[in-house]
């Protein structure tokens, strides 16, 4: 193999991992990119097309969701609420529902899918919705790539490495949720 295909073969392997769902191939993908002599802005190119991949294959699931529930009327009601319910969290965050601070906050904080649904509801569309999905998953990529960087300075073992960020992506939003919850407050509102 000459090292143009061992690096064509390493960037497949790191497109690969950057598709795993829930963000746990990221660390692994950094890990595997910064070994092999990737450049960074290559390693976040690739993660970048393994989101223009998702958004290919996540839009006809979409529409096709937003046509069954617009027809079926308890399905209706469900996407309506989960509507408001989505208007609520990104107000939350951002104090406005609709507008793409807020919609690439969605994104950021629970992943790319969820961005871009929050997005149609909020009647954006294709292009639009995607972009504010995908910039807002791009920064959480920015975000635990360099966590994962850092932490393997100190933890020299990849793997140990690539299980701590992931116990991290677990575990801090719910302590986040937790420690802004107010005192005496329900866990779960309905």
């Amino acid at each position: 193999m000459t090292g143009f295909d061992l690096h064509n073969a390493k960037l497949v392997e790191i497109f690969k991992l950057f598709l795993l769902p829930v963000g746990g191939g990221i660390p692994a993908g950094v890990l595997v990119a910064r070994d092999s002599g990737v450049a960074w802005p290559v390693t976040a190119a690739t993660y970048l097309v393994s989101d223009l991949v998702l958004a290919l294959a996540f839009e006809p699931v979409l529409r096709l969701f937003a046509l069954i529930f617009g027809r079926i009327r308890p399905l209706s009601r469900f996407a309506a609420a989960l509507k408001a319910a989505n208007a609520r969290s990104a107000t939350q965050l951002t104090g406005t529902s609709s507008g793409p601070l807020a919609l690439v906050l969605v994104s950021f904080g629970v992943d790319p899918m969820t961005g871009r649904s929050t997005a149609l509801a909020a009647g954006h569309g294709f292009l639009a919705g995607w972009a504010f999905a995908i910039a807002g998953d791009l920064l959480y990529f920015a975000v635990i790539a360099l966590t994962t960087l850092k932490l393997n300075r100190y933890v020299k073992d990849p793997a140990t490495t690539v299980g701590l960020v992931l116990a991290a992506m677990l575990l801090v939003p719910m302590l986040v949720r937790r420690l802004r919850r107010p005192a005496g407050s329900p866990a779960f509102r309905p």
